[in-house]
This record gives C-alpha cells, sequence and structure tokens, in this order.
C-alpha cells in the first residue's frame, strides 16, 4: 500500500529500499491527494479538507517525497544545520525518511543555525540567514504539503507574488493584453 500503515512507528527502510522505491506512483498519490484537498476547499466542505490534510500528514507516500526534495532536488541539500547532519547516500536518506515518519506526533523543532552572508545589493554588507536542521526541512516539507493546496485555491487566480508554479513573466503575460490598445492608440490610466 502506498501510503503505508496508519502507525508511523512501523515504517521500514533501508538504502536498498531507497533505491527501489517506485517514486512515480509516491509522486501521483501525493498529487492526488493535492488535488482532493484543492477541491474539497473550493467546494468549502471544511471537514473534507481538515480529514484530507491529516491524510496527508500521516501519509507515507509525503514523508518519502518530502524527504527526497530535502536532500536530493533542493539546492541546500548538502547545507548542514546545527546538528551537522546532511544525508547525501541512500543509506541516509532512509534513516531520515524513517526518523521523519516516526516523529509526526511527536516532533520538536530545533534551533537554527545562523549564518551571515554577502548582501545582493552590496556586497560589503552581510545579511543573516538561518539554515534549519535537515529534520525540520523535511517535516516543514510535509506540512507545506498539506496546507499549500488548501491555500492556493483561496487566493486570487490573478495573483503572481511567491506563488508556486508564477513569474514576474506570467505577471507581465497577464497585463501586457489589457495595455495593448489598438495600432498607433496609446492606453494611459490613472
Amino acid at each position: 500500500m502506498v501510503n503505508g500503515p496508519e502507525d508511523p512507528s512501523r515504517m521500514e527502510l533501508d538504502a536498498d529500499d531507497w533505491n527501489w522505491i517506485a517514486w512515480r506512483s509516491v509522486e501521483r498519490e501525493v498529487e492526488r491527494l493535492r488535488q482532493r484537498i484543492f477541491k474539497a476547499t473550493q467546494e468549502g466542505d471544511w471537514p473534507k479538507v481538515r480529514n484530507l490534510q491529516k491524510l496527508m500528514l500521516r501519509s507515507r507516500s509525503n514523508t518519502l517525497l518530502s524527504v527526497r526534495q530535502v536532500t536530493q532536488r533542493n539546492a541546500g541539500r548538502k547545507t548542514a544545520g546545527m546538528d551537522g547532519e546532511v544525508a547525501l547516500t541512500s543509506e541516509a536518506r532512509a534513516d531520515v525518511a524513517v526518523r521523519v515518519h516516526q516523529s509526526i506526533t511527536s516532533w520538536n523543532p530545533r534551533a537554527v543555525k545562523r549564518v551571515y552572508i554577502p548582501k545582493g545589493s552590496n556586497p560589503a554588507k552581510l545579511r543573516p540567514l538561518g539554515i534549519p536542521v535537515i529534520m525540520d526541512r523535511c517535516h516543514q516539507a510535509r506540512v507545506r504539503n498539506a496546507l499549500e493546496p488548501e491555500w492556493e485555491a483561496r487566493f486570487e487566480p490573478r495573483s503572481y507574488g511567491f506563488r508556486p508554479g508564477r513569474s514576474c513573466q506570467d505577471a507581465i503575460g497577464a497585463i501586457y493584453p489589457n495595455v495593448q490598445g489598438p495600432p498607433g492608440q496609446t492606453r494611459l490610466g490613472a
């Protein structure tokens, strides 16, 4: 069963298992749950939304996909937090996935590592950057998968700021047809 047992302590995984996970079916399961949350939000069925979000938070597929996102795909995957832990091997990733899934109900966030990096506008000045431990990043990714579909359904469809799959170019593309008038005519708005 892709979603796994309801009891989080029963998840077992090793390096060989990690290498043989059917990622396509894991991604489909998480995407299907995200779509169901989105649809229930649009319909205003709040008890169903909450139940689906709880299901997502308990989902083995969500845990696996979140750990994969944090340890294999994210740009900061090689950056350690306060605990100095990174998961660069299949064995380490499997271990993190098991620990994340076992700590679903009992996790307490750890302190972030404070690092100062140069500012983009003035490299002589520094700005603080907080780096969470790997377990916190995995739990955050799990929760994001449960909450994001609800809020995407609630947001204005023409909003482009800090939204997944949206960019400045998308905003310009949406505005351009409205400001473009017939040839030789200029539109001014005040």
